[in-house]
């Protein structure tokens, strides 16, 4: 008998890379302390760049811990990664307006720090990489960054994923897609106003962990064990 899965999922870092160190630490005695016979996933949700003080940090950290272990880390893509992205289009200089306007100034200047004058190469592939869904079928989970569709979900207008604030989708007692009945979706995105986790429903159908890391609140994990309700972790 295969043994349960645990799944963590981090909020929106904003180049708090000491918080996500800090944080994956948490995780990893908490799991051995807490679910040591379960096999476990950590689920990243984006926006790891932009407007804190390290996001080359965060972004190297992530891509050696994934690369080290790909069976248990997963790294999504928030707007913010979308918008770095774009930004190193050299036909597109609005789109490198934009990022710089919305925290890659901060970005390019931790880069800077680590002796470079742009992004590598190497760092700009790996975050093109990223899905912007995770989906755990067999725990009715659904891990995204900013949220879904839920008139389309699972077929989503491009970009809905990475950027919507719709109160179609904050209001769960007003989701009607059978495809969401079951399911509870994990986003970040939209910094809670209180700096706690927002769970939303009586069966936590809706779980926001962006609780505003580099706004002065906390870097949070959920903790998922398909058993009773969810728990977190901060850093």
């Amino acid at each position: 008998m295969a043994r349960s899965l645990v799944y963590y999922a981090i909020g929106d870092v904003h180049g708090e890379c000491d918080r996500l160190k800090r944080l994956h630490a948490a995780i990893h005695a908490r799991h051995e302390k807490m679910h040591a016979q379960s096999d476990y996933r950590i689920v990243h949700l984006g926006d790891y760049v932009d407007r804190g003080p390290d996001s080359a940090g965060a972004v190297a950290f992530l891509m050696n811990c994934q690369a080290a272990d790909p069976d248990r880390i997963i790294c999504l893509r928030g707007n913010h990664e979308q918008m770095m992205i774009e930004a190193h289009d050299p036909d597109d200089t609005s789109a490198r307006d934009m990022w710089l306007r919305n925290g890659g100034q901060e970005t390019l200047d931790s880069y800077e720090t680590m002796g470079l004058d742009a992004v590598p190469q190497p760092h700009l592939d790996w975050l093109e990489s990223l899905p912007d869904i995770y989906v755990e079928d067999d725990q009715n989970l659904i891990f995204v960054h900013a949220g879904v569709d839920t008139r389309d979900y699972p077929n989503c207008r491009p970009g809905r994923r990475l950027w919507t604030r719709a109160s179609t989708f904050f209001k769960t007692e007003n989701w009607e897609n059978p495809q969401l009945y079951a399911h509870t979706v994990i986003h970040g995105h939209t910094p809670t106003d209180d700096f706690f986790p927002d769970v939303h429903g009586e069966t936590s159908r809706r779980i926001n962990i962006d609780t505003g890391a580099v706004y002065g609140g906390r870097l949070t994990a959920v903790c998922l064990t398909g058993r009773g309700k969810p728990s977190f972790i901060y850093a």
